[in-house]
């Protein structure tokens, strides 16, 4: 089981690593497509979008196709769009090979999450997690240093030709470990869900991306919003008509999975909107340089790595409920901490806080993510999945959008213009601190004794 997580894992890491690895490394790329950094940017969103449509079809093509199958497929798709990245020489072509590789990365997640799940028992799912949690923690803060590091000592090429050597290998390793079970599943695919769930998926992102960047734009976000409400309506009154749903609605009459999907994406969504304050906190408050803030970030980095051998000991000991609600109020202090530092503090204090913030990150990450497959059924586990994997790719892009609202809310109200000072960045982590300690409270609402049989407490 370990050795087929940790391949799973790192399949995983590169996915995730590839949503933000380009982002240093935008001026020396558009130099070389003749392009300019914001236009290019354009990048970044096409594969994230890619990701969370394409993540849709995964649990149907592995019951169908066979977990093995569809596994490799994506991983070759994914390389091959690597590949094609490498070799782009406009604009237009690399958008399109970021598609293609967005797709092949968006079907790695939730097919590699359901093979070990399905070759999990109960008792070892929270091991299994824990390393699959790992990349989604980790590669967003080491995508930006590495991507500027390789694009100032080789070539922004090298950053997509790394993962054909990589992806290789992890065919091969795939075809070794994965299970040759054949597709047990006939049933047609749900062309209609796929479709408004695409829609609905689309147009929020979109317009949750965009809601940071000013009043001009307001209407527009609007109307894709209201799309985005309109389509998921839709698709929520699709799937219970549906004889073969996309996915399965039942799975939310289960008490834990419906716990995570409402309370843990609420509490990924507040805890991802740090990785995108802080480097900017300390830039604009701190008045570090780039390559510094982002160094400091790191002990974020830190936390994660540290707290990774005591995550299984502390939620047998305190158990979900007891984790969920207290890691949480510890994040809402490590928020709160954060509004309390300035240029003057000192940076063991600092690196202190970073750390334990990190570490809560991790466990809290790892709790959710377990919880969520703990009274799952084998039978729904493909839907579960399907459900779990677009909440946490959506919770990641509105960690973001939430962070660059807050920011603007509070320059207006604070009457700051030119941009977000310290004072600015300081309200805007006791707001998160605020909201993260209502989530942390609803998890209250647990039995005492969820997923006790996971925790290894029953």
């Amino acid at each position: 089981m370990s050795r087929l997580a940790l391949l799973v894992a790192s399949a995983f890491f590169m996915e995730y690593l590839d949503g933000s690895i380009i982002a240093t490394a935008l001026p020396r790329m558009a130099v070389s497509l003749g392009s300019t950094a914001v236009d290019l940017h354009i990048g970044i969103s096409a594969y994230l979008l890619a990701v969370a449509v394409f993540i849709l079809p995964g649990g149907w093509a592995s019951e169908r196709f066979g977990g093995r199958v569809v596994f490799t497929s994506a991983m070759a798709v994914f390389v091959l769009g690597s590949v094609l990245c490498g070799l782009a020489q406009s604009v237009t072509g690399f958008v399109a090979a970021r598609v293609l590789q967005g797709i092949g990365g968006a079907m790695m997640v939730p097919v590699g999450r359901l093979i070990v799940l399905r070759t999990t028992e109960k008792a070892d799912l929270l091991r299994a997690i824990a390393l699959l949690t790992w990349p989604a923690l980790t590669a967003p803060l080491l995508g930006p240093p590495l991507g500027g590091l390789i694009a100032e000592q080789a070539s922004w090429r090298w950053i997509f030709f790394i993962n054909l050597p990589l992806g290789c290998v992890g065919i091969a390793m795939a075809l070794w470990l994965v299970p040759a079970a054949a597709g047990t599943v006939r049933r047609g695919f749900d062309g209609v869900g796929f479709g408004l769930a695409s829609v609905c998926l689309l147009c929020g992102t979109i317009g949750l991306d965009r809601l940071g960047d000013g009043l001009s734009f307001l209407k527009w976000v609007f109307g894709l919003l209201a799309v985005a409400v309109v389509s998921g309506g839709w698709f929520a009154s699709h799937i219970r008509r549906a004889p073969h749903p996309l996915v399965n609605p039942a799975n939310f009459g289960i008490a834990t999975f419906r716990m995570v999907m409402v309370g843990g994406s609420a509490m990924r969504i507040l805890i991802s909107a740090m990785p995108f304050l802080l480097p900017l906190f300390f830039q604009l408050g701190f008045g570090l340089d780039a390559f510094h803030a982002g160094l400091t970030v790191l002990a974020l980095f830190a936390g994660n790595i540290a707290i990774k051998p005591l995550t299984s000991p502390i939620l047998r000991r305190f158990g979900f409920r007891g984790v969920l609600v207290g890691n949480g109020l510890l994040q809402a202090a490590t928020m709160f901490g954060c509004a309390l530092v300035s240029p003057g503090t000192a940076s063991w204090v600092l690196w202190g806080l970073l750390v334990v913030s990190g570490a809560s990150r991790s466990l809290q990450f790892t709790a959710t993510s377990s919880l969520a497959f703990a009274d799952v059924p084998q039978a729904a586990m493909g839907s579960a999945n399907t459900l779990f994997s677009v909440a946490t790719q959506l919770s990641f892009g509105l960690g973001v959008a939430l962070g660059a609202v807050i920011l603007q809310g509070l320059g207006v109200v604070l009457g700051v213009g030119g941009g977000p000072t310290l004072v600015v960045f300081q309200g805007g982590f006791v707001v998160l601190g605020v909201l993260m300690v209502g989530v942390a409270v609803s998890a209250l609402g647990l039995a005492r004794g969820a997923g006790d049989l996971v925790a290894g407490r029953g």
